[in-house]
């Protein structure tokens, strides 16, 4: 077996700092668990959503280590479902979310304050 790129060490390393990161917070571990799992037969050619998928669990690890985080559910819903369980069906707020670059959503939209 060849030896784990540079990119794959640091996804290992974010997936454990995730999992000690989420310790003790409902939800978290099962989260991270099923986030990775998801995205783990991403084709390895597929560099750009990688890397766009590392940048955004980063992210979620210093929210998880800001101690403002007391739980943890979906950062991102997945496609096609519209509702949560035991929420109304408001649609999401996408005014501050990364965007994902692989989405052909067409035009990027104007945010409300105007970047």
């Amino acid at each position: 077996m060849s030896r784990p790129s540079r990119l794959q060490r640091q996804i290992l390393s974010l997936y454990r700092e995730l999992l000690r990161a989420g310790r003790g917070k409902p939800g978290a571990e099962a989260r991270v668990r099923d986030e990775f799992r998801q995205h783990a037969s991403l084709p390895r050619s597929d560099v750009l959503r990688i890397e766009y998928l590392y940048r955004r669990g980063r992210r979620q690890l210093q929210l998880l280590r800001s101690g403002h985080a007391t739980a943890m559910g979906a950062f991102v819903r997945p496609r096609g479902q519209t509702e949560e369980p035991g929420r109304s069906g408001t649609p999401p707020d996408h005014g501050d979310s990364p965007r994902d670059p692989h989405d052909d959503m067409g035009t990027p939209e104007t945010r409300p304050d105007g970047r």
